[in-house]
């Protein structure tokens, strides 16, 4: 555990002087310096050195390990770190939605800090981010200690040798803004701290597909300028009382590329876990249980979705780390534990970089192959009843029945600390699965997709003139639209048949291959029943809606005639009233029912506008810019 101790510091550079001080004047030099004189500069000396201690103490070490410092001081302090070191550089990289600076803190041994002039042969890419829930704020002090003592206090400067190392201190800087004491209510400590949504009221941490927020278009933006080959995320986790001041979660599923998560699960995992051990900081995966609040129901795993940070750097094939301290561990515990977290990552990162980087190239390779799109691609995945049998560090607990509220009251008794043998539900199946295309096409006049597109970094060509084609698409039915707004979108829900359809694409309409890297990525936007789909996210809920409306006199004529004409058509209709009373006694619905099936009906209405390409025929006649 990090404890401040800047005195011994600031002795051994007192004694350097002095031992050289004494033997110069062995050699008759500084016989002529009075002792007055030799004694002011010794104290002249010793305060200098005092002071730059004192100047590089965080707010967090000066208020007793207490408080966190505001946004001002923090940029402050990032400035601070700059102008003491020629290894740390300090920029932005965007502007949030009220304005203010988004800060960035690059670490380069090389004095180089932009992606362009790294040597990706000879260096790992990390990227650090504390504060994306501004009351969540411990991995901001622990990254700037880290720096900190690492580099200009040289405690493990090494560990840089083959590390660039990209540090977000706060990144929901207006959720920061709205600095209070009262922001996170299962929370112990700081004294201060953010809010947890920006000053949109959104999550950022649902944001990473969909993009809403300035700050993730900013962030993405970053993220492909320098493609990191590992992130780590820093949180503190509400949830019940146990031993464990930290958890964590990475892929064990293999939504990775698979050598890339037996690599995590085979090598980085047991080195982090055993030194996290020796540290006195034993860690477990991210907690859930079956019955929240009760450990004894047995623990449950989690594959996180790309709306998430760490759902979706896996699918961008780069390692994703979630850091969750225990908010009931007071402040100076968990910004610790971090500490000690993201040091066992550094210095295994930076001793095995080849490694990593010789798999994460394997892996986007494969990504782009036409091998990847043979195998079926799992967009969901659904929890088995197979668990394993672990030992669970809790407390001893019971649950109570309140008389004020009448629910359980789950009390926790830290005094009695407890060993629990419970079952881990960790296993999971591929449940929606589909055969990717060789390429979608997304019509022009659908350009909020097309620039979210750009914004994750995924390459596409244009129409160079309109076509009309029949390509493969769905038609959607059972359409339901969420009661309430979630994360600012109306989310809907629906059923999904594959049919083809004909339409005219116009000019400037994208086609999107999938032999690049990002084939995952553009499945999960594209692909209408993936959990983060854009469809999902309410993107195209124009397609829901009903625009031409028919008058009953109208159909009353129509109906008619429909059924005069077409025996099929009216056998079909005998059937709807007979297994349908409702419908069979309701004219609008009678009538709405003949409308559907008129040649009046819009086509269009229900039907995905994205087409999937799967003749290379198709997309090698297709006219693009």
């Amino acid at each position: 555990m990090y404890r401040l101790n800047p005195v011994p510091e600031i002795m051994s550079i007192s004694s350097v002087f002095l031992l050289n001080l004494f033997s110069e004047q062995t050699k008759g030099v500084v016989m002529l310096l009075s002792i007055k004189f030799i004694a002011a500069l010794f104290l002249i000396i010793t305060l200098e050195h005092w002071a730059s201690a004192q100047d590089l103490l965080t707010v967090y070490e000066k208020s007793d390990f207490k408080a966190t410092g505001n946004y001002d001081q923090t940029i402050a302090y990032c400035q601070k770190l700059a102008q003491h070191s020629p290894w740390i550089h300090y920029t932005t990289f965007g502007k949030s939605a009220q304005g203010y600076d988004l800060p960035l803190l690059i670490v380069n041994k090389d004095g180089k800090f932009s992606p362009s002039e790294i040597d990706r042969t000879n260096k790992v890419i990390f990227l650090i981010q504390a504060g994306i829930h501004s009351g969540e704020i411990g991995g901001k002090d622990a990254g700037l200690l880290l720096l900190r003592n690492l580099i200009i206090r040289k405690q493990n400067p090494a560990v840089f040798d083959r590390m660039v190392l990209l540090f977000i201190p706060v990144f929901n800087v207006d959720g920061f803004h709205r600095f209070g004491p009262y922001n996170r209510i299962n929370q112990n400590g700081p004294q201060k701290a953010g809010w947890r949504t920006t000053a949109q009221n959104l999550n950022l941490n649902r944001d990473y597909l969909k993009a809403d927020t300035p700050e993730m278009q900013a962030w993405l933006r970053l993220f492909n300028q320098w493609m990191p080959d590992f992130f780590a995320d820093c949180h503190a986790t509400d949830g019940a009382d146990y031993q464990y001041a930290l958890t964590y979660h990475w892929d064990s599923h293999n939504i990775l590329d698979t050598s890339l998560t037996h690599w995590i699960q085979a090598d980085l995992q047991p080195f982090v876990k055993q030194r996290m051990q020796s540290l006195n900081f034993p860690i477990i995966e991210y907690i859930m249980f079956r019955n929240h609040h009760d450990p004894l129901s047995g623990m449950v795993g989690w594959v996180p979705s790309p709306r998430f940070s760490n759902g979706y750097t896996d699918i961008q094939n780069r390692l994703g780390l979630l850091i969750e301290t225990h908010m009931l561990k007071d402040y100076h515990t968990r910004v610790s534990a971090t500490y000690d977290m993201l040091e066992s990552v550094l210095i295994y990162l930076n001793d095995h970089y080849r490694e990593l980087r010789q798999r994460i190239n394997r892996a986007d390779a494969f990504t782009a192959s036409s091998e990847f799109r043979k195998k079926p691609f799992p967009l969901t995945y659904r929890l088995t009843s197979d668990s394993t049998m672990i030992d669970f560090l809790g407390y001893d607990y019971k649950a109570v029945r309140s008389d004020l509220s009448g629910g359980l009251w789950y009390q926790y008794d830290e005094h009695q600390p407890k060993v629990f043998h419970i079952p881990f539900f960790n296993h999971f199946k591929p449940d929606i699965t589909i055969t990717l295309p060789l390429a979608y096409i997304v019509p022009a006049e659908w350009n909020s997709v097309l620039e979210r597109l750009k914004w994750h970094g995924i390459q596409f060509r244009t129409l160079a003139r309109s076509v009309r084609l029949p390509l493969q698409t769905y038609k959607f039915s059972e359409v339901k639209f969420n009661r309430f707004p979630y994360e600012g979108r109306q989310m809907v829900s629906f059923k999904t048949t594959p049919i083809v359809f004909t339409r005219e694409y116009p000019a400037g309409s994208a086609v999107v291959p999938l032999d690049q890297p990002r084939a995952k990525v553009i499945a999960h936007i594209l692909e209408p029943d993936a959990p983060d789909s854009f469809v999902h996210w309410g993107f195209f809920n124009a397609i829901f809606e009903q625009k031409e409306y028919a008058e009953s006199y109208v159909m009353e004529r129509l109906a008619r005639k429909m059924l005069k004409e077409n025996g099929r058509l009216k056998k079909e209709f005998e059937q709807k009233k007979n297994h349908d009373p409702e419908f069979a006694k309701n004219p609008r619905a009678i009538l709405q029912w003949f409308y559907q099936h008129s040649p009046y009906w819009d086509r269009f209405r229900d039907v995905y506008p994205v087409g999937r390409i799967l003749q290379r025929k198709t997309l090698n006649e297709l006219p693009l810019n």
